[in-house]
């Protein structure tokens, strides 16, 4: 079993590569300081191992929302396009189970949890396309209701024509340029 903490050497270069994105992307938390979402981050070693695994397969994480009840900060993989690292998966085990022939790697899903972060739901996607323009070349695999899975679809969603696209495709289905989006409370 993979061990969830970092060496102080990741760590160093995580929050390194956390503060300057956080530095240079103001306008997506604003108001916010780094100071406070660096202590609550450190606080947690497990979430500062998902933040890792966020940035290592290209996710490029920032904050993007600070949960006022609570005081947490969010976090959603801010890279341009859906994140390399986790490209060419289908959306979930038991759609990669079901593949008799040319099975992708793994699944949109079974990364998620595994890397200890929730797959973006439809609502979140849109939140993160008021930041930026993401997914203009890729397309990311969202969160699924109950209802289309169980009919054994899925849905993923991309940014054509100035305008966020929500499509459906088989959950079993998988494409070198999708991926899928991840977010995390801190």
């Amino acid at each position: 079993m993979q061990t969830k903490t970092l060496s102080p050497g990741q760590r160093e270069e995580l929050l390194k590569a956390l503060k300057e994105r956080f530095n240079t992307n103001m306008n997506r938390h604003e108001g916010l300081e780094w100071v406070k979402v660096q202590i609550k981050i450190e606080a947690d070693t497990e979430k500062l191992w998902s933040l890792n695994e966020m940035e290592r397969t290209g996710g490029k994480p920032d904050v993007a929302g600070h949960d006022k009840t609570t005081g947490g900060y969010i976090f959603y993989d801010c890279s341009k396009e859906s994140p390399e690292g986790r490209r060419n998966v289908c959306y979930d085990p038991d759609a990669l189970d079901s593949r008799k022939a040319a099975k992708p790697k793994d699944s949109a899903m079974g990364m998620a949890a595994v890397m200890g972060i929730e797959v973006l739901t439809e609502e979140q996607y849109r939140e993160l396309q008021k930041l930026g323009n993401f997914d203009t070349k890729t397309s990311s695999w969202l969160k699924t209701p109950p209802e289309i899975r169980k009919l054994g679809g899925a849905i993923f969603a991309d940014r054509r024509y100035d305008h966020v696209f929500v499509y459906h495709n088989g959950a079993d289905s998988y494409y070198s340029a999708r991926g899928f989006r991840g977010s995390l409370r801190v």
